[in-house]
């Protein structure tokens, strides 16, 4: 096989070290991308691999899956997969500005490798390679793309020792040296100078007086499509369709509530998963469930299909027992003060909720047991004895998510009785190693007690074809598919779906009637009962999959109880029910190098994200810029300040401020006429491509990369701007002051195009491009096309700017204030995305003496004085009450977690509250 390169081509090296890697023999050919004898190379792109006379492939990651999948030596992993996707969209986006710098001689942004490296030595702990325990595709596409940056300055790397110690492991390699020689003929990095300048990068480009074109880059590899590869036809049709107007767009439907399904059209039901209400959402909660259903039903709105989104918080089970006996509440009082918190938080985000509603309600307890008698009427109800743990202590059986222990597959220390976060298996409780109560700590013992069961075996075959059709037609998320694949291949067991707890719906069958439903039984079926209390016509909705199309929006932790086990419920209850059609799962959100805490107030919660003053759409344009579609990412306060000073500051903000500004000031606020040269329609069929691949990628659920595009655009905007200098068209001729006010009218409309677009995402700054436009109603939506929607003489309204410099001086002080006051130690809670509760995290370590905390202000001394003081009270009233045991030993803890908390406030050694309890216990004893 024969591949075409230009001499130094970097993306090239990819390609020969995975022939090696495969043992197959590749005729490199020195070509250049304009060389006449290469005409197939119309996308104007190289390296590109000849398998046949007539069939060619162009990108380099491509050409690695076609060698290396049909290699013997290698399998294209989903692992894998997920590093080679991040490294098109994520790595290059960041490289390919630093290396045009670097060759250019323009600034390098350094800072701006820091995440990315801190990722790739986080993922490379104690391994030898990314994927397993051999070398794989992610560690040749990786270390080629980081080769030219690395080998020019070494010492890039030298404060990420495992990322160093792998990169050289790496190129100590024959097939990687061999390689390197082969691409740059031995001529070092210097080599890859005139590639890498010759490659379409997009990089900031000032001009005196008329403030800065966009910054950052989206130049990653195998992305780059060139103008000339756009037929005139193409051209021909987006100009038409431009000319059209705003009259050709569909009108606007109104909303009106509540909103049921329609005999014709999509009807789009949408659910994100309910949130425990025993806790404070912080940001992976919210980007993993919440965030991603409104941007898509939004976008949904925007396009005329009917739509209902649908929420409310997870009220019943063993976290909201646990969290009420923490805070000396009830349970229905955790359940009134957290959903109020929920609500409000997710208010403050914008989320759009149709109904936010909750499930201890009277329509859950109806929905739920109808559900079970259903089920229990099909004969798809087992009883059977179970052993449970019992903690002797605290007199009760536990719960699932009362007891930890180490998880007898991966020997994690901190998995739940229920799940192991590491691993993401469920188990038994009783199979936990070590198990320990969550309240006392004490070592429960094994009893038994009767419960229910769903027959999941018995609905299997079912289940299975339901999901063959729901999966292959449905959009499906590839964890979602994986995870809910290694369910069924490894085949279903019986499922027990009642506890031993007071807190939850009750359980309406004759010797069973003294406990309650499990909580992952019991909590999908909030959502339809929240539609019940939303309106009385709900069956509409979830009793009509003829016409309903279902989206659930989750974190993977969630998905086997959507794809499996609620499935299984609805099929098995055989009463019509609408099931799950697309199940959208993101990985996890972490906070900076660690996981999100309350505890030790580690990461950003939902209740700080208004205390720093920074807008509610910075936050999600930010999250949804990182959004882990396709595995874990991480929220960095540096990224935060990079990605809203370029891409929201220097590029979209920029671009439509100085058009508005300048539109404003040269003619008077009023949209000139508008006389379309070549270069504008060859400009309106590169955004008609843009708006195109945002409509297909919403469509599909792949929210990250639908918001691409919109920068994208300001990107275009921008360049068109520059190149043509309107500022100094409008001082010439009249001819050229015409040509002034095409430009400036072309960039209000397509200012008002990112209006629309960014509604999803950002909708108040969209709101206040459209006021800023005095745009009409009927623009906001989202038709095929890019169309003109301000005519000539619509007059805008005032521009001002869209977005603030956040300054970095400010992100390290954030940074600090989010960072915890307490060492850590053990694990944090997960960066759970949905309803699956994290796990508590274990009590902090007391730092040594020697190794003391500094002692805090005396606002915080004086705040925990009176919290030992009011503790202490509460104490000394249980004991006086005779209070449960149980009761009295948890809040007894809490106040000793206060003392040690105060004791470490004032700089004391925390420990001394501990040995003074001790000596006073002794001297009682004497007595």
């Amino acid at each position: 096989m024969k591949l075409y390169s230009d001499p130094g081509n970097q993306h090239t090296l990819k390609a020969i070290v995975a022939a090696a890697l495969a043992n197959l023999k590749l005729d490199v050919q020195s070509v250049s991308i304009s060389d006449c004898k290469v005409s197939y190379l119309r996308r104007s792109r190289l390296p590109a691999l000849e398998i046949s006379p007539t069939e060619f492939i162009f990108s380099a990651n491509n050409i690695c899956r076609y060698v290396l999948t049909n290699s013997s030596e290698q399998s294209w992993e989903l692992k894998v997969e997920e590093w080679v996707e991040w490294e098109s969209t994520h790595l290059q986006t960041i490289l390919a500005p630093y290396l045009n710098a670097v060759f250019g001689g323009g600034k390098k942004n350094t800072e701006s490798l820091k995440l990315p490296f801190s990722k790739l030595n986080d993922a490379l702990v104690n391994k030898q390679y990314l994927v397993g325990t051999k070398l794989t595709a992610a560690d040749i596409i990786i270390w080629c793309a980081l080769y030219p940056a690395i080998a020019d300055n070494p010492s890039l790397c030298a404060d990420y020792k495992h990322l160093q110690s792998w990169f050289q492991g790496l190129a100590s390699q024959d097939s990687f040296q061999n390689g390197v020689a082969t691409v740059t003929s031995g001529k070092g990095a210097c080599a890859f100078k005139d590639s890498i300048l010759s490659q379409h990068v997009k990089i900031p480009v000032s001009d005196a007086g008329h403030g800065q074109q966009a910054a950052s880059s989206q130049a990653s590899e195998g992305q780059d499509e060139s103008k000339k590869d756009i037929p005139p036809e193409e051209i021909a049709a987006a100009k038409a369709a431009f000319t059209r107007g705003r009259k050709s767009l569909p009108k606007v439907t109104e909303r009106v509530h509540p909103v049921l399904p329609q005999p014709s059209g999509k009807n789009i039901l949408i659910t994100s998963a309910l949130p425990y209400v025993n806790n404070v959402p912080h940001l992976g909660t919210i980007i993993g469930c919440v965030l991603s259903g409104d941007v898509f039903s939004r976008f949904c709105r925007l396009r005329n299909d009917n739509t209902l989104y649908i929420c409310g918080t997870d009220e019943y089970g063993t976290a909201t027992e646990t969290k009420a006996l923490e805070e000396g509440m009830t349970p229905q009082q955790i359940c009134d003060k957290y959903h109020a918190l929920h609500r409000d938080i997710y208010k403050w985000f914008n989320i759009d909720f149709d109904f936010f509603g909750r499930t201890t309600t009277q329509k859950q307890t109806e929905i739920a047991q109808d559900i079970f008698f259903r089920l229990h009427a099909n004969n798809h109800i087992l009883e059977d004895t179970v052993e449970q743990l019992l903690c002797q202590k605290c007199n009760r059986f536990l719960a699932d998510r009362f007891v930890e222990g180490i998880c007898p597959l991966c020997t994690y220390e901190d998995a739940r009785g229920d799940q192991c976060d590491k691993c993401g298996k469920l188990i038994n409780a009783t199979d936990l190693k070590k198990p320990r109560c969550k309240v006392c700590s004490a070592t429960p013992v094994i009893k038994s007690s009767k419960h229910l069961f769903v027959d999941l075996p018995k609905l299997e075959p079912a289940l299975k074809a339901f999901l063959q059709k729901s999966t292959s037609e449905g959009n499906w998320s590839s964890n979602a598919k994986l995870i809910t694949n290694s369910w069924v291949r490894d085949g279903l067991k019986p499922r027990c779906i009642t506890r031993d707890l007071k807190w939850g719906t009750p359980v309406p069958l004759e010797g069973y009637t003294d406990k309650v439903f499990y909580v992952w039984f019991d909590a999908p079926i909030g959502y339809p009962s929240i539609t019940a209390n939303y309106t009385d016509q709900w069956e509409k909705w979830w009793k009509n999959p003829q016409q309903v199309e279902l989206y659930n929006f989750m974190a993977k932790d969630n998905v086997p109880f959507h794809s499996v086990i609620f499935p299984s419920c609805l099929i098995g209850a055989d009463d019509n029910y609408t099931k799950v059609n697309h199940l959208i799962a993101t990985e996890y959100l972490n906070y900076e190098d660690t996981k999100f805490s309350k505890s030790r107030g580690i990461g950003v919660f939902g209740d700080n994200a208004q205390s720093t003053g920074i807008p509610a759409d910075i936050w999600r344009f930010y999250l949804l810029y990182i959004r882990p579609e396709s595995q874990d990412s991480a929220f960095s306060w540096a990224d935060f300040v990079w990605k809203n000073n370029s891409e929201l500051l220097n590029n979209l903000g920029n671009f439509i401020n100085r058009g508005l500004t300048f539109l404003e000031k040269s003619f008077d606020s009023e949209i000139p006429e508008i006389r379309l040269e070549s270069e504008d329609e060859r400009l309106i069929a590169e955004i008609n491509r843009e708006l195109k691949s945002y409509i297909a990628l919403q469509e599909k659920v792949k929210i990250r990369d639908a918001l691409k595009h919109i920068l994208n655009i300001s990107r275009l905007g921008n360049q068109h701007i520059q190149a043509n200098k309107p500022w100094v068209l409008v001082k010439g001729n009249p001819q050229e002051k015409v040509r002034a006010g095409t430009v400036i009218g072309l960039a209000a409309n397509i200012s008002c195009l990112l209006s629309v677009m960014l509604q999803p995402f950002m909708p108040e700054t969209s709101a206040t491009i459209k006021a800023q436009l005095q745009a009409p109603d009927e623009c906001y939506v989202l038709g095929e096309d890019f169309v003109c929607y301000l005519d000539k003489g619509h007059r805008i309204g005032k521009p001002s700017p869209l977005f603030s410099k956040i300054e970095p001086a400010q992100a390290e002080e954030f940074k600090k204030r989010f960072a915890g006051k307490q060492e850590k130690v053990g694990s944090a809670s997960k960066p759970s995305g949905g309803s699956s509760a994290p796990a508590s995290a274990p009590a902090p370590a007391a730092p040594s003496p020697s190794n003391q905390a500094a002692p805090a202000g005396p606002q915080e001394v004086e705040r925990l004085t009176a919290e030992v003081t009011a503790q202490g009270e509460k104490v000394r009233k249980l004991k006086g009450e005779k209070a449960d045991k149980t009761v009295v030993d948890a809040e007894v803890k809490l106040l000793l977690d206060f003392k040690r908390k105060l004791a470490i406030a004032s700089g004391q050694d925390p420990d001394a509250t501990t040995k003074s309890k001790g000596k006073n216990k002794k001297k009682s004893g004497k007595k």
